[in-house]
């Protein structure tokens, strides 16, 4: 069985191909990926020998449809996915997750592939902090930046595609995902290096904000449960029920994991526009295809993954440590 996976030098991506090499050795993967700022050859050093990985662009209509004519399943993980750098650039947002987007639908729907969209809980928007409601597949889209307004387009653009034309797809959306070969600017990858520089962990704003984390793992057993199980033109939400855990309770369990007090770090500027609370109800995954989160605790939701993902920065200081430097300096730029 051939898989094409897009994306798939890029964070989660790249711990999906990881994955399914491991769990899912039927699978013959071919990358593609631009290899820009999001993707990173480093991530698939370990396993170039037993994939195929193409350097190109999704936008790239007669690459596109070569690569889909040669394969079973497309798993679309390619996105500019960069909330900050959609606010200062918007236009690659558009070209990779909307642009891109309509390029594989139109190779699937040419060559009759199997479609799978990997897409974010941010196309919801956020909840107030004192909301009870999680998102589900039916709650109605409110997206609050480019970034997250392009992704709503690609889901809109896969489901018109499944309703117009027939073809065979499935999406997903999932909440923040955690883990190794995630880059060091994000929150927890951050925050890890931090003390592994002897830098304090940087908190932005009260830390009051919920992400509902999620080990990229646990993600992407989901994304394989889909594709076994799956019913075509269906969406499924992915979450693993951290929405009572907040970044404050985050970045203060790091510090107890690696040794230091748990107070040990520094209140920085939030982020402007930093969305309030992202949570999500999983219930139709986990009862129609019977998935359970493995990363996770009955403490935190979060210790056994932030342990996994902790010994895995402090084990390949090669993968990030020549970038330290210079993400810390933007940060100290803007106050964070």
């Amino acid at each position: 069985m051939k898989l094409l996976v897009t994306g798939g030098a890029g964070f989660i991506g790249s711990n999906f191909v990881h994955y399914t090499l491991n769990h899912r050795p039927e699978y013959d993967i071919t990358v593609i990926d631009k290899l820009t700022y999001a993707g990173n050859r480093a991530n698939l050093t370990p396993v170039l020998d037993k994939i195929t990985l193409v350097e190109g662009d999704i936008c790239n209509e007669q690459l596109m449809d070569s690569l889909v004519a040669d394969t079973d399943i497309v798993v679309h993980f390619a996105a500019e996915s960069h909330n900050d750098n959609s606010l200062r650039d918007p236009w690659p947002f558009l070209e990779t997750n909307i642009i891109g987007t309509y390029r594989i639908l139109e190779a699937v729907r040419k060559h009759g592939k199997r479609l799978h969209h990997i897409s974010t809980d941010e196309v919801f928007g956020d909840l107030e902090l004192d909301d009870p409601n999680r998102f589900k597949e039916t709650t109605p889209y409110n997206p609050s930046s480019p970034y997250s307004s392009t992704k709503a387009g690609s889901d809109h653009l896969v489901r018109a595609w499944i309703r117009s034309f027939g073809v065979q797809a499935t999406l997903s959306n999932c909440s923040n995902n955690y883990g190794p070969y995630q880059h060091i600017e994000k929150f927890i990858p951050r925050q890890i290096t931090n003390i592994l520089s002897d830098i304090k962990p940087k908190l932005y704003g009260t830390g009051e904000q919920v992400r509902d984390w999620i080990h990229v793992d646990d993600h992407n057993e989901a994304v394989h449960l889909i594709l076994d199980k799956g019913v075509m033109g269906e969406t499924y939400i992915i979450g693993a029920d951290n929405d009572h855990v907040n970044n404050k309770m985050v970045i203060e369990l790091i510090c107890e994991l690696m040794g230091k007090g748990k107070d040990w770090y520094e209140h920085v500027n939030d982020r402007p526009g930093h969305d309030l609370r992202y949570a999500m109800d999983s219930t139709k995954l986990r009862e129609q295809l019977g998935w359970k989160p493995r990363f996770t605790d009955n403490q935190t939701g979060m210790r056994d993954g932030l342990l996994q993902t902790i010994k895995w920065y402090t084990d390949n200081r090669d993968w990030w440590e020549a970038q330290k430097h210079e993400v810390e300096a933007a940060y100290a730029s803007q106050g964070q």
